[in-house]
């Protein structure tokens, strides 16, 4: 079976390819989670400890080590540029990782607050259903009212019971007459 041939799409309804770019597509979101990683990393005992062995290893070689193999002598200047170097990348590096955490936190916040003034509202509608209950059972008889008016009845009622059976002991003859 032939199908019918199809007309030529005009491609309105489809977006247009990008351009081509030299540059690569910049992610904000992979570069903040890779910065979170990064400051995550710093912050740790184990960068701490690296860090130390490194520096202290760095001293030792160019103070112990032999003269012509030394790559930096005493005031270690090229230590001090590495630091500097590692300082100057750490520090925004981290302010961005702060800065995506403080967004989270303000969403989490504004989660919070939402839920609480749902919560407040079903609370406040709770406690006028069970004041309109209340203002309604207060005209109804409770258990314990009914209980208590039950009990009187059936205790006048054995009164009254006690009071003809000792009226037919006391005078049979009574009712002959």
């Amino acid at each position: 079976m032939v199908s019918p041939p199809r007309r030529k799409s005009s491609g309105l309804d489809q977006p247009r390819a990008r351009g081509v770019s030299l540059r690569d597509a910049y992610d904000p979101e992979r570069f903040g989670r890779i910065s979170e990683k990064v400051a995550r990393y710093i912050g740790s005992w184990s960068f701490i400890a690296w860090m130390t062995v490194v520096v202290v290893s760095w001293v030792l070689w160019n103070t112990v080590g032999p003269v012509d193999l030394r790559p930096d002598v005493f005031p270690f200047i090229f230590l001090t540029l590495l630091l500097s170097l590692q300082a100057s990348y750490a520090a925004p590096l981290i302010l961005l990782a702060q800065n995506r955490q403080a967004d989270r936190d303000r969403v989490q916040y504004l989660e919070d607050r939402q839920r609480t003034e749902r919560l407040l509202a079903d609370s406040d509608y709770l406690a006028r259903e069970i004041a309109s209950l209340r203002l309604a059972l207060g005209e109804v008889a409770t258990r314990d009212y009914v209980r208590s008016e039950l009990r009187d009845l059936v205790d006048d009622l054995v009164v009254r019971i006690e009071s003809l059976d000792a009226e037919r002991r006391a005078s049979p003859e009574d009712r002959r007459t």
